[in-house]
């Protein structure tokens, strides 16, 4: 009989314990191939346990193969090729794994943050029982591209607010940009080159890398990605960020706008993918018209997210294909299935058709515009303003902060988190080292209250100036 003990202190099942100490004889060849196994009566009343324990632990073993039955002769030790590991290696991943760095930073200037305490959570629940209560077909399978529902209500607020032509068809809903952002990098063929911006977001760098296209780097200047350098580069592909350049904040005017369409209406296979990641927050002057609706060929597929907008857990975007895509996207994405929960859908379709997300957007964009005021004002005011240049402030929820004359940058953000203020600088989304033009932060401030927004900023401004 096996000199089996219980630990009482590992909290697992004693039949779980049985099993494993059974695997492990097996693995360590201490019980070998036909060997016969005790009978579950024997078994259970030498361990004193429960027979239903002993049959719990065997049950396991013969549906795992680790023994066989054979009728009444009883169990033995089946056949088992090649036993690495013996069952009493544990992995305690908690502490295998490396973990997350943890920043314990007073203020942290995150350029993804946005304020959750904004969120409609009265409307939205309200919106969300209406439909679960209403609508329990639901539970069944919807369209792949996403729900009639919500790509209606997104084709109209789109056209309205953001000059976007296009027809509910077009529309493709999914779960985040990366996700969709992969769909394209099948749909658009392997050999397909990416001119991506530069700087630029690091995600969309990484999920086309991953995808296994060649990318090739274009520098954005005062007006956005540098077109005649796209003109000589090998790229059939261009992702930007026209409303809003990520991280530099700036804004493409029409001139370069019409440019960029014109590379992409020269050549047969060429496509610009628009980001209009935080187009809803504009604080001077109407939001810019999309790129698409300028587009008279079908070369923009449209990108969006609600990420910013309502919250970044709601993993809700969407695509906007050309026609010429629509029909490639179909045959080859025809089996999958929606990659978003159609009630979420249909929450967010009533949400924008009942006139609750444009609601929504006044209030958060008149908070936004307080935030930025503030840390505008702040920066200005501050003992540091002589050596500081602010650019693209007048959208979204971050802007670049170029500083003058005091130091490299990495050792400015060094001394500032030393001080408990995290910020990120403009090196850190460079492909390329930077040219000699002094230091920049890109400072995100939507996760910050006004007052956080003072106090980080005086702390900031002490750090620059800093020897």
């Amino acid at each position: 009989m096996y000199p089996f003990t219980f630990q009482a202190e590992s909290g697992r099942p004693i039949y779980q314990q049985l099993y494993r100490y059974i695997v492990a004889e097996i693995a360590s060849n201490r019980l070998r191939e036909g060997e016969k196994m005790p009978s579950k009566r024997a078994l259970a009343a030498h361990l004193r346990i429960s027979q239903t324990t002993v049959e719990s632990a065997y049950t396991m073993l013969i549906t795992e193969g680790y023994l066989i039955t054979r009728p009444r002769s009883g169990t033995y030790v089946a056949r088992v090729e090649q036993m690495p590991v013996t069952a009493k290696t544990e992995v305690c991943f908690s502490t295998q794994l490396e973990k997350p760095t943890q920043v314990s930073s007073l203020y942290h200037f995150r350029t993804n943050a946005v304020d959750t305490s904004l969120f409609p959570y009265a409307t939205w629940l309200k919106t969300q029982r209406e439909v679960l209560q209403t609508q329990k077909e639901l539970l069944n399978h919807g369209d792949t591209q996403g729900d009639a529902a919500l790509r209606e209500a997104l084709c109209k607020y789109l056209h309205e607010y953001r000059g976007v032509n296009c027809a509910p068809e077009q529309i493709v809903i999914g779960a985040g940009l990366e996700y969709l952002l992969g769909l394209l990098c099948t749909l658009l063929g392997s050999q397909s080159v990416f001119a991506l911006e530069d700087p630029g977001y690091p995600a969309v760098r990484q999920v086309i890398h991953n995808h296994g296209r060649r990318i090739v780097d274009i520098t954005v200047g005062a007006q956005g990605i540098d077109v005649d350098l796209l003109e000589t580069r090998n790229a059939g592909v261009a992702y930007i960020t026209p409303s809003h350049q990520f991280p530099t904040g700036v804004t493409m005017p029409i001139s370069a706008r019409m440019r960029l369409l014109a590379w992409a209406h020269r050549q047969e296979g060429r496509y610009i993918i628009e980001d209009d990641y935080d187009s809803e927050f504009r604080y001077v002057g109407r939001p810019i018209p999309s790129l698409q609706g300028l587009d008279t060929q079908g070369k923009v597929i449209y990108l969006g997210t609600f990420s910013r907008s309502l919250a970044p857990s709601i993993r809700i975007a969407y695509i906007i294909l050309p026609q010429a895509l629509l029909s490639e996207y179909r045959r080859v994405f025809s089996l999958y299935s929606s990659t978003v929960s159609r009630f979420e859908q249909h929450t967010l379709a009533r949400f924008i058709a009942q006139g609750h997300y444009t609601r929504h957007l006044n209030r958060a964009r008149n908070l936004y515009r307080r935030r930025k005021d503030c840390i505008v004002s702040a920066l200005r005011t501050s003992p540091a303003a002589s050596h500081l240049e602010i650019q693209g402030e007048n959208a979204g929820l971050h802007f670049l902060l170029r500083v003058h004359g005091l130091g490299e940058e990495h050792a400015l953000l060094r001394r500032a988190e030393a001080l408990g203020v995290r910020a990120h600088g403009l090196a850190e989304y460079v492909s390329q080292p930077l040219r000699a033009e002094g230091a920049a932060l890109v400072l995100g401030y939507a996760g910050l209250s006004e007052e956080e927004i003072q106090a980080a900023v005086s702390l900031l401004s002490r750090a620059l100036l800093t020897p």
